[in-house]
């Protein structure tokens, strides 16, 4: 199991909900949401993290051998029950937040941030990593810019939206979300 577990660097933040990052491959998902976590001192989980270690196998080796609706139906299935937990920050699958119901579940239960970056982020993110079952094209940045394309609609629909660019480290990201989410009142601060 991929779990962080927290340490209190900012006290004085409280999350109220559970927060589930969403966006595509590469938008940095799960290392915003671990440095999110300590920052809040909340719990990260990783939906991949857990689909792999209940399945005892890859993601890549799930797409293989059970294809890509069995994924996302399990995909669904393990988002339910991070949801349900205390509130914590949750990295989802680049396309878990395409399907309506799985939508639903996270807007009724947390917080949907969209992670939006473009396509040469991304992709210089993404480009040396053979671990993206969707990319093993014989053009992997069209199917990635392709991807995009498909997807931000879905994106869109996500509650709150966090710009990443190139310079930005995962320091500054994370107080990009922060800012989010203390604007949009899921993030409150108490006196320590």
């Amino acid at each position: 199991m991929r779990e962080h577990l927290p340490t209190a660097t900012d006290c004085s933040l409280v999350l109220l909900k559970p927060v589930v990052l969403v966006g595509m491959m590469g938008a940095g998902k799960s290392a915003v949401g671990m440095a999110l976590s300590k920052r809040l001192a909340v719990m990260f989980r990783d939906s991949d993290a857990e689909i792999e270690q209940a399945a005892a196998c890859s993601i890549a080796e799930i797409f293989a051998r059970d294809g890509e609706a069995f994924f996302r139906a399990r995909e669904a299935e393990v988002i339910a029950r991070l949801l349900r937990e205390a509130p914590a920050i949750i990295s989802t699958g680049g396309g878990a937040y395409l399907r309506p119901e799985t939508r639903d579940l996270i807007t009724g239960h947390g917080v949907a941030v969209w992670l939006r970056a473009d396509i040469e982020l991304l992709w210089s993110r993404v480009k040396h990593k053979d671990t993206r079952p969707l990319l093993r094209t014989e053009n992997p940045k069209q199917t990635l810019a392709d991807l995009l394309a498909a997807r931000t609609p879905s994106y869109e629909m996500a509650d709150l939206v966090a710009d990443c660019r190139p310079d930005y480290s995962i320091e500054a990201m994370v107080d990009v979300v922060i800012d989010v989410l203390k604007d949009a009142g899921i993030l409150t601060e108490t006196p320590v």
